[in-house]
């Protein structure tokens, strides 16, 4: 990733085409002191929140929620409401960090930690995203499979290369680009939509346990596989990056970061309660037509389309399978995204996007080859994102708490007090997960 020359009336870039786009968001600044979101202000800050937010529907999301239904019923929708929470706070931390300091969390982390702290975080960044495009390519080739009855090799080389096209299209502007998401978002969506529709669930019993957490020695490793998917480590990386891309300079005067803060704040609370309903309704189609009917350790994605034709039709399953390949596509590009900025702020080091897709890509050739079950690899890769969340949720609490990086920005006590809670709390449930799975 080429450095960037800024200035307020022009923006000069030396990137390559495929980052683009992280860099010519549309300026929120009104140039005035005023405060005031009108719908006007609030659609332009639309993008940022919405291009992380595919990464909380992405197919790890998938498998872990069928999972989660098919194994226990409803019984773990309040995880997916308490990780969405999290994921709220966590994203505007990391927001208001990039929009504090005009840096992002990989850069700020070289700068800021030890040197030996700098390599083992940027690894396990690295090994984190990995595994996210593992579970992004993945979902994109179960896609073209039951669509098209793809081989899965295949369709895993066809995600990587649309994927490829579809970042392209960055060198025509940011704004096509965050369309193209937001419409990909609205496809997973209006498919999950169309089949809570057709299936009339219990929604007393789903509405009980959003709200009363249940949690067992069997269920801990979908539940924090849950926790995984939602609140993604690259994520983290990527928002800290694209939300000061919204300020007019590195200059920017302390009004503006107030006001482009505020709008991040409302982009973020509007995609991720989207990512949120999402996924609930996935738990509920899963709970509701595999609960007790299904084995759930032998349940695949692609099995799982077959089953639900005779129950919901053929509608639904070709909708499951859109869906499905939408989620996949999107969340790769954001991945490759974020992959591109975690390497550059740790290692400043520029890895062709071509490169990068290609040695993420290998792990998914291998699991299609060798016929794995692609919900258990889904649920695993998610597990691992959850194993380096806290290292990543250390370093924005760290950083956020400093006032000489911060200034009027810096964390309130009782907000690094809550923020300190859900690391505890995250840290907590992962010792669990290790514990429940090593031999004794």
């Amino acid at each position: 990733m080429a450095l960037l020359t800024k200035s307020r009336s022009k923006v000069e870039y030396e990137a390559p085409v495929h980052l683009r786009l992280l860099c010519a968001g549309k300026r929120l600044w009104t140039g005035n002191n005023r405060l005031g979101l009108g719908a006007q202000e609030i659609l332009k800050a639309l993008g940022p929140g919405f291009l992380v937010s595919v990464g909380y529907m992405d197919p790890g999301n998938w498998g872990t929620n069928l999972a989660a239904g098919a194994g226990f019923g409803y019984q773990l929708l309040w995880v997916i409401l308490f990780s969405n929470i999290i994921a709220i706070f966590l994203q505007i931390a990391s927001s208001k960090l990039g929009i504090a300091t005009g840096k992002d969390l990989a850069q700020l982390a070289r700068e800021y930690f030890p040197r030996p702290v700098v390599m083992a975080f940027g690894v396990t960044a690295v090994l984190a995203i990995m595994a996210t495009d593992l579970a992004e390519i993945l979902g994109g080739a179960l896609g073209f499979q039951i669509l098209f009855g793809i081989p899965l090799v295949v369709g895993s080389i066809m995600t990587a290369i649309i994927v490829m096209a579809l970042l392209g299209l960055s060198r025509w502007g940011f704004r096509k680009v965050e369309y193209i998401i937001i419409g990909f978002v609205s496809v997973i969506g209006l498919a999950y939509v169309y089949e809570t529709a057709l299936l009339h669930p219990n929604w007393g019993s789903a509405a009980f346990h959003v709200v009363v957490p249940q949690l067992s020695s069997g269920s801990i490793m979908v539940a924090v596989g849950i926790l995984g998917a939602t609140v993604m480590p690259h994520n983290v990386f990527l928002h800290s990056y694209l939300s000061h891309q919204r300020l007019s300079g590195p200059e920017a005067p302390l009004a503006e970061r107030r006001q482009v803060l505020r709008l991040s704040k409302i982009d973020t609370i509007a995609a991720l309660n989207v990512a949120f309903f999402v996924n609930a309704a996935m738990l509920v189609v899963a709970g509701a037509v595999f609960y007790h009917h299904v084995n759930a350790d032998n349940l695949d994605l692609s099995t799982a389309y077959v089953s639900l034709i005779p129950v919901l039709g053929t509608l639904a399953a070709i909708a499951f399978g859109i869906g499905l390949l939408a989620s996949g596509l999107s969340s790769s590009m954001t991945g490759t995204l974020a992959g591109q900025v975690v390497l550059q702020g740790f290692f400043q080091r520029s890895i062709p996007v071509w490169v990068w897709r290609t040695i993420t890509l290998i792990p998914a050739l291998i699991v299609a080859a060798l016929g794995i079950p692609t919900v258990q690899v889904l649920v695993i890769s998610q597990v691992a994102l959850s194993l380096q969340l806290p290292f990543t949720i250390v370093a924005v609490i760290a950083l956020s708490r400093r006032q000489d990086l911060m200034g009027k920005f810096t964390d309130t006590r009782a907000l690094s007090i809550m923020h300190i809670l859900l690391a505890l709390l995250i840290t907590g449930l992962n010792v669990w997960l290790i514990y429940s799975y090593l031999p004794l």
